[in-house]
């Protein structure tokens, strides 16, 4: 559906451009941003190949194994309904891991791998459960340290200091995170009530 809608959107930008002459501006902002998307791809690979190399040292280290034991406490009271010997906790603790260096990519299959195995502590409900959505949440806010993915762009862009967000992202998404988990909280608590008055 929504690629549906973003062909529709593209013809009815090309015929929009044509009946007004410009077409050379459709052209050569189509030329331009496949152009950028080259360059950005180019730069994020060799970015996101250095910090998964580093990864690859942390965890063979047993770097990732501390920070995961560091962060099992926490997981464990975020997810309360997971077994801590659950596959799913140690897809969870790597999903967090990697989004707290910043690792979108790397994270992700951690992610879905961990909703896999949240959805079959369900029972392979279609509904999600609670810690589906507590998942959900903080991996969409969550606290990073380093913002790789950003700082590869600003440094593809000539930023003067690229690094110079990573205060600021770390502010800014541990704010999101402690919101996410209020919201979350707050939303999930109200839905117990309800069920209890009912």
């Amino acid at each position: 559906m929504v690629n549906i809608i973003w062909m529709l959107m593209l013809i009815i930008g090309i015929i929009f451009a044509a009946l007004n002459g410009k077409m050379d501006a459709v052209n050569e902002a189509i030329f331009k941003g496949a152009q950028d998307a080259v360059s950005i791809c180019i730069g994020l690979i060799s970015i996101l190949v250095f910090w998964l190399g580093l990864m690859r040292i942390a965890q063979a280290s047993g770097l990732l194994d501390g920070l995961a034991k560091i962060m099992k406490p926490i997981a464990t009271r975020l997810f309360p309904e997971v077994p801590s010997n659950h596959p799913a906790m140690g897809y969870i603790l790597s999903n967090m891991t990697a989004n707290l260096f910043g690792l979108g990519n790397a994270a992700t299959p951690m992610g879905i791998k961990a909703m896999e195995q949240l959805k079959a502590l369900n029972g392979n409900k279609d509904s999600a459960s609670r810690s589906m959505i507590t998942l959900l949440a903080i991996n969409t806010a969550s606290i990073t340290l380093i913002p790789t993915t950003v700082i590869s762009i600003r440094m593809n862009y000539g930023s003067v200091n690229p690094t110079e967000i990573v205060g600021t992202t770390l502010i800014a998404t541990t704010c999101s995170t402690l919101a996410a988990i209020m919201i979350d909280r707050f939303f999930y608590y109200r839905r117990v009530k309800k069920g209890r008055d009912l």
